[in-house]
């Protein structure tokens, strides 16, 4: 089945969205008094880049997984702290011994095209999806060894291993529950609604040009009785961060979210008394700016240039002049807020110090030629955002400074991820990461050797293996001591540290701006990366 949705054509769209730009805001200064939420409007945000699919079931990316959850819906959401909350389960129970969990379903949700949402949704999704496609469902569910349906309403994962990770991971924007009777016996890669989505979610889809717009509209027959309290959202993409800023604060844009714009105008607009900056809502997605090393390229391999690049690099001056003080200078492969395991004790640090960078070259045998050029390098900066092209310019000038001949490529957003990923015709790649709720979840795949897979965008591209390596975060997927798991990963960190396949740059401390007219973006710890049904609109 295949679903069917209205479109109203480029010409009229256009037409419709420079119309309802062109409508005054009424000026509130001061916030006088609060009004209380109310249903309708439209939200207008600019992005960059654009989707290649609208399902983040099958793709990690970052425009897929802000839009995925306002279409799709998960068994669990989950309140600031991580708490966990119903969604599409109502209840749970774990077994003594962690190896059943049984979800008890919501009764009485159907999919946008009317079929009704049953237990064998969540088992096809898992098992057929997640499980083969998703770039981090292969580790978090690879000892999920099957998911039984007893009827309709009830749904069991039986596990292999305890699989302590799994909890946090169930939500719309990780594990967002597809229709079998759409994908079932299909190609998942290729199939039509990967463009043309079929959820249960908040809102559907009503009109998508490929690189240019996606429009949402509300679902009137969302098993949340009276949400979303939103009639519309149009997603604009934007190629151009000062023109999205400029959207924004010409009153053509609403919000713009996932630091969209350059930090220095988020913080200007913040000061600004008609526009807000929230840092909530990002504990589902700790991020941070890395570099990767491709190990494939004889002159990465030595251990001794990756120390020699890394003393060239001041991760402090990239945080406070790109990142404008919205983030924490890396120091390990984990992000600063995942407090439970991160540590730096014994962890090897590379201080700023070109003179120790120059001797490391030196002995490592790449001598300065007659042009003072010690070899070439080619970096790809991710085009999401601005920040890592802008801070590729900064790192090709420390390079040049130690004899190295950094070429920065740019390139859009889908050639950049078949260029490193699948390619692998890169020597360094800078881009920022979702780091993850569990080390498990995030990190592990830029550093696990099982998750080097040549076409699989945003896992081990600096071709890393490390057995010790391998073995300790094989066996934090499992631990359930939390002792046991923090020592484990302690080591982790000390390990990669010193081999440095990937060099941590910035941890991100997320972003969003908006009018002040805009509210209830964030509402749980997943903040913007929800399901926006709360969000609403001041007239």
């Amino acid at each position: 089945m295949t679903q069917k949705f209205p479109t109203v054509g480029r010409r009229s769209f256009l037409a419709g969205l420079a119309a309802s730009t062109a409508l005054p805001l009424i000026a509130m200064p001061g916030k006088l008094w609060a009004q209380e939420p109310r249903a309708g409007g439209t939200l207008r945000t600019p992005a960059w880049p654009a989707p290649s699919v609208l399902n983040s079931a099958i793709s990690t990316a970052g425009p897929e997984t802000f839009l995925g959850p306002k279409m799709f819906d998960g068994l669990l959401a989950y309140d600031f702290g991580m708490v966990a909350k119903p969604q599409l389960a109502t209840d749970w129970q774990m077994s003594d011994d962690g190896l059943r969990i049984t979800f008890n379903l919501r009764e009485g949700v159907t999919w946008h095209d009317g079929e009704p949402f049953t237990a064998h949704d969540v088992a096809f999704t898992f098992m057929e999806v997640l499980k083969v496609h998703h770039g981090r469902g292969r580790t978090t569910f690879g000892d999920l060894l099957a998911v039984e349906t007893p009827d309709d309403l009830t749904a069991v994962f039986v596990l292999e291993t305890p699989n302590p990770a799994m909890m946090r991971a169930l939500d719309s924007r990780e594990s967002p529950i597809l229709p079998a009777h759409i994908y079932e016996g299909t190609d998942i890669l290729d199939n039509p609604a990967n463009t043309a989505p079929i959820g249960t979610g908040p809102f559907k889809l009503a009109e998508y040009e490929i690189g240019s717009y996606v429009v949402l509209v509300k679902n009137p027959d969302y098993w949340e009785e009276g949400y979303p309290l939103l009639d519309r959202m149009v997603i604009q993409y934007v190629p151009d961060s000062a023109t999205r800023a400029a959207m924004l604060e010409s009153g053509q844009a609403d919000a713009v979210f996932l630091n969209m714009i350059p930090a220095q105008d988020i913080v200007r607009l913040d000061e600004q008394p008609d526009f807000e900056m929230d840092t909530r809502g990002f504990e589902g997605m700790p991020s941070a700016q890395q570099m990767d090393f491709n190990l494939d390229n004889p002159i990465l391999a030595n251990v001794m240039v990756r120390h020699a690049i890394a003393h060239a690099i001041d991760p402090e001056w990239i945080t406070q002049n790109v990142w404008y003080g919205l983030g924490t200078a890396g120091k390990t492969p984990l992000h600063v807020d995942q407090v439970e395991y991160y540590t730096t004790e014994g962890v090897p640090e590379y201080p700023y110090d070109l003179d120790r960078a120059n001797e490391l070259l030196d002995e490592a045998g790449y001598p300065r030629g007659d042009n003072g050029t010690r070899f070439e390098l080619m970096l790809d900066p991710s085009p999401w955002g601005t920040e890592s092209i802008t801070a590729s310019a900064y790192v090709r000038e420390q390079l040049r400074q130690v004899g190295i001949d950094v070429t920065v490529r740019t390139q859009d957003f889908g050639v950049f991820v078949t260029t490193v990923w699948t390619d692998r015709a890169h020597d360094l790649v800078l881009y920022t990461v979702n780091l993850g709720v569990d080390p498990t979840i995030g990190t592990q795949r830029f550093y696990w050797s099982e998750s080097y897979r040549p076409g699989s965008a945003f896992t081990n591209g600096a071709h890393y293996m490390n057995p010790e390596v391998d073995a300790l975060l094989e066996a934090a997927q499992v631990e359930t001591d939390p002792q046991a798991r923090r020592d484990q990963y302690a080591e982790f960190q000390r390990i990669v540290m010193r081999d440095l396949p990937v060099m941590p740059i910035t941890n991100i401390h997320g972003a969003n701006i908006a009018n002040t007219r805009v509210h209830d973006h964030t509402v749980d710890a997943l903040g913007v990366l929800g399901g926006f049904t709360r969000l609403w609109i001041e007239e």
